[in-house]
């Protein structure tokens, strides 16, 4: 069996191995590939791995010996599914691997932004402490977040690690998603809304949900000018959630008090993207799910999926 992984540089940059795959077939590697270099190097594989390298149904046809698809990754729009399925190519996703990395990161910018945190050490580098009058100061507000309301986008396995998280600190928590009743409780101590509730009350808005037809730039400028003033929102989901002019623009007004994002519209993005640069605006670039504990269960799946498909009984497949 050949394997070829299209772009394994950032699933692993070197600090993890890919002996569990060697040991099934044939392993080439690629750290990148570009659109124009997918079929030529994928041309007698049985498997593709990948995580960002698109086969669309053109690629598809160009590829009569694929067999398998492994997507390095919970989500699958890479890979036209029902041009595979034409095809007999069974397409498998690592589901759940990077929740409790995803829940860090969504709390590691919510406490940026509750404490100020990035915006007082950089003040500290610059030398504002070494010649402050005082023993303390901020650049920004430093804010409590117990007691706070912390609405949550999407109740899945990933919402409802945070709303646990957020109990723990003492937040009350309300939650939105197309399953849940409005007024039950899908969680102990959560209360399910309506989404135009969760907008208007909520102190922080944290999104969780899938990027679909219906969700695309869910936060738009309407969507904003219900949010409460001096709200917080925070996006570990997916770029396209946002409508990213908009949610600059309320930045700018004062609307929303700050944005924790992990996720832009265009990956990498171009300097001109509106969020950078905004006020209170703090990007990381796509890290969330990338801690090598997760990237290692991430391998871990991929590898087991690929085990499954060889044995005939395939796990976790998409199509």
């Amino acid at each position: 069996m050949k394997i070829v992984v299209l772009d394994g540089f950032t699933a692993n940059p070197g600090d993890l191995s890919w002996n569990a795959f060697r040991e099934l077939g044939e392993l080439t590697v690629y750290d990148r590939t570009s659109p124009e270099e997918t079929v030529a190097r994928t041309f007698d594989a049985d498997v593709a791995l990948t995580n960002k390298v698109v086969f669309d149904a053109e690629t598809l046809d160009a590829l009569p010996n694929l067999r398998y698809i492994g997507v390095l990754a919970t989500g699958y729009n890479v890979v036209d599914l029902p041009k595979a399925r034409e095809r007999g190519i069974v397409v498998t996703n690592a589901p759940s691997y990077s929740s409790e990395s995803v829940v860090q990161a969504t709390f590691a910018h919510l406490l940026n932004l509750a404490s100020s945190l990035a915006a007082n050490a950089a003040a500290v580098r610059d030398g504002a402490w070494s010649t402050a009058p005082d023993f303390t100061f901020s650049r920004g507000p430093l804010t409590e977040l117990c007691g706070k309301r912390l609405g949550i986008v999407g109740f899945g396995t990933i919402g409802r690690r945070v709303a646990e998280v957020a109990k723990a600190f003492g937040m009350e928590v309300v939650a939105f998603g197309p399953h849940l009743t409005v007024g039950s409780e899908p969680a102990p101590g959560v209360r399910a809304v309506s989404l135009d509730d969760l907008f208007s009350t909520s102190d922080a808005i944290s999104l969780h949900c899938p990027l679909t037809e219906a969700t695309k730039n869910l936060v738009d400028a309407e969507r904003l000018t219900c949010v409460k003033t001096g709200a917080w929102l925070i996006n570990t989901g997916r770029g396209p959630l946002l409508d990213e002019a908009a949610v600059a623009a309320a930045l700018v007004s004062g609307k929303l008090g700050g944005v924790g994002v992990d996720v832009l519209s265009t990956e990498p993005p171009s300097p001109t993207n509106p969020l950078i640069g905004a006020p209170n605006s703090f990007i990381s670039p796509h890290t969330a799910w990338a801690t090598r504990e997760a990237r290692a269960r991430l391998l871990a799946i991929v590898a087991e999926n690929l085990r499954a498909f060889a044995a005939g009984a395939p796990i976790n497949v998409v199509n």
